[in-house]
C-alpha cells in the first residue's frame, strides 16, 4: 500500500499505486497518476494531468504539471508524462502543455538537477541530464543521453540532438546536432562528444565514421543539402547512426549551432 504522510494533501480522485510514498506537505491534484514506488519528498506539489513513472523520485519544493506560462493558454487539457527511474532534485518546475491534447514529455532514468526548469512542449529523450539552473523554453527537444550543463538557457524550438553535450554557462538558441559538443554564450560547436560516445560502448570504427559524418556537414564547405545527399550516396539509409544525423540536419526551425574548429584538426574523429 502506499505511505501517505498525515500532512499530505491527496486528492481522493487521485491514482495512487503500491509503494508510493507521499511526504510531508506535498499536493496531489485529482488528475494525477503516481506509478509504483514514486517517491514524493516533502513539500511537492503535482497538479494537472500529470503521470509519473514507476520509481522516480521527486525532491523537495519541486513542481509539476502547474499550468504553462504561455499567454496563448485557454485552460485546454494538456498533460505531463514523466518516464521511470528519473531524479527530480530540488525546486524544479515542469509546466504543462499549452494546446489541446498536446504534452510535456520527459523519458525515463533522467536527471533534472536543482532549479531545471522545463517549459511547455518540451520533450526530453532517455537518459538525459540537465545540471543545475538550465532553462528550457517552450517546445525544446533534448535528446537520449544527450547533457545541458548548469546555468544554460535554451531558446524555444531549440533541438539537442542524441548523445550530444551542451557545455555548463552556454547560451543555445540553435539546433545542436547529435555526437556532437559545444559551449559558449556565444554558442560554437567544438566537434564530437568524444568521451561521451566511449562512456556509451561507441568502438574506434563508429566513432571515426561519425567524424566523416561531421567533416562532411561542417568542414567540406558544401550547401547543407549537397552533404547530406553525399552522406546518403555513400552509407544508404540502413546505418541507423547515419540516419539519426541525416533526418536530425534535414529540417531546423532555429538553425544550426555553428564550428569554431579545434586546434587539432583531427580531434573529431579520434
Amino acid at each position: 500500500m502506499a505511505n501517505i504522510h498525515a500532512t499530505a494533501v491527496v486528492h481522493p480522485n487521485a491514482q495512487i499505486a503500491e509503494g508510493v510514498h507521499i511526504g510531508p506537505y506535498s499536493v496531489v491534484g485529482p488528475n494525477v497518476i503516481l506509478e509504483a514506488g514514486v517517491e514524493l519528498r516533502s513539500h511537492v506539489v503535482v497538479e494537472g494531468h500529470t503521470r509519473i513513472g514507476e520509481s522516480t523520485v521527486v525532491f523537495p519544493f519541486a513542481s509539476l504539471g502547474a499550468k504553462p506560462q504561455d499567454l496563448k493558454f485557454r485552460g485546454e487539457k494538456t498533460f505531463v508524462n514523466i518516464g521511470k527511474k528519473c531524479e527530480i532534485r530540488e525546486c524544479v518546475t515542469v509546466n504543462s502543455s499549452c494546446g489541446e491534447g498536446t504534452e510535456v514529455r520527459i523519458g525515463d532514468n533522467c536527471l533534472l538537477m536543482a532549479y531545471v526548469h522545463v517549459a511547455h512542449n518540451c520533450t526530453l529523450g532517455n537518459h538525459a541530464i540537465l545540471a543545475n539552473n538550465v532553462s528550457l523554453a517552450g517546445h525544446v527537444e533534448i535528446g537520449n543521453h544527450a547533457i545541458v550543463g548548469g546555468f544554460t538557457p535554451i531558446h524555444q524550438f531549440t533541438r539537442v540532438g542524441d548523445h550530444a553535450m551542451c557545455g555548463g554557462m552556454s547560451r543555445l538558441d540553435g539546433d545542436l546536432g547529435p555526437f556532437l559538443i559545444g559551449g559558449g554564450t556565444q554558442f560554437k560547436v567544438g566537434g564530437l562528444n568524444l568521451v561521451g560516445l566511449k562512456r556509451r560502448g561507441f568502438d574506434l570504427e563508429r566513432r571515426g565514421k561519425i567524424g566523416k559524418l561531421f567533416k562532411c556537414v561542417y568542414r567540406s564547405g558544401a550547401p547543407l543539402e549537397e552533404a547530406l545527399a553525399s552522406i546518403r550516396q555513400e552509407y544508404g539509409f540502413d546505418d541507423p547512426d547515419v540516419n539519426l544525423w541525416v533526418e536530425f540536419f534535414a529540417c531546423s526551425k532555429r538553425g544550426f549551432a555553428g564550428y569554431k574548429r579545434a586546434l587539432n584538426p583531427d580531434v573529431v574523429v579520434c
